[in-house]
């Protein structure tokens, strides 16, 4: 009798803020991750793999996938519209060139059957972890625009530097930190988000491809497509 455990974890294991071009799954795990989400997602898939047993017939493996986005998800898109209609998407961070992925859901779950259908003893798969994308990195602020467009939503238009960004959430944040004895208050604006904003942090399949045959079956622009359609009810009425 074998048993097989198939991990969805996170390609954000590795990120800590800095650039991440066509990352590989060697990279170090983060020493500071961007939020404790991640900071759970590496504990439990170094448990995970370490916890993979081919002698003893219990194979595991672990799926990073990265920016998951698909038809109905009540996080990216509805979060999104919720700030275009307050106001908080009219500056792009930095150039506007740093490329990330994006990953549709169904080739999340592709990536999950085949690693399903193919783990088993002598398997490449076995106590490894697999990066799942769309194998497209587009710019961060192309995808948000793209999606905000098909919404009937004004794109952000005004840049602002990087650094400046950077530099402005550590203040705010010190200042929050400061008053917290005093009243409570939730931010967005934080470093770590304006490093997702504002920094490269795209990966590598080549290990998917080869151990797994891996390649999406639905590329970018068919699945923002689909995405977009899926939220008649937050288009904006002019």
């Amino acid at each position: 009798l074998w048993q097989k455990l198939v991990l969805t974890s996170s390609a954000s294991v590795v990120f800590e803020g800095t650039d991440i071009k066509n990352g590989t799954e060697d990279l170090p795990y983060a020493k500071k991750p961007i939020d404790y989400y991640t900071e759970t997602k590496i504990l439990q898939e170094k448990e995970v793999l370490k916890a993979s047993d081919p002698e003893k017939n219990f194979f595991t493996t672990a799926i990073r996938p990265h920016g998951i986005f698909g038809p109905r998800d009540p996080q990216l898109v509805p979060v999104l519209i919720q700030a275009a209609k307050s106001g908080k998407m009219k500056f792009i961070i930095g150039n506007g060139k740093n490329l990330v992925d994006f990953t549709y859901v169904e080739n999340v779950v592709h990536g999950h059957i085949l690693a399903a259908e193919q783990l088993q003893k002598d398997s490449p798969l076995c106590g490894k972890a697999f990066h799942i994308t769309n194998d497209e990195p587009v710019p961060f602020w192309e995808f948000l625009t793209r999606i905000l467009a098909g919404l009937h939503y004004d794109p952000p238009k005004y840049r602002i530097p990087y650094w400046l960004a950077y530099y402005l959430s550590l203040l705010f944040s010190l200042v929050l930190l400061l008053l917290s004895p005093l009243v409570a208050i939730r931010s967005t604006f934080t470093p770590m988000r304006v490093a997702l904003a504002g920094t490269f942090h795209y990966y590598s399949c080549e290990r998917a491809k080869r151990d797994m045959g891996y390649k999406p079956v639905v590329c970018l622009d068919e699945a923002i497509a689909r995405t977009i359609k899926s939220y008649p009810h937050l288009h904006r009425t002019r």
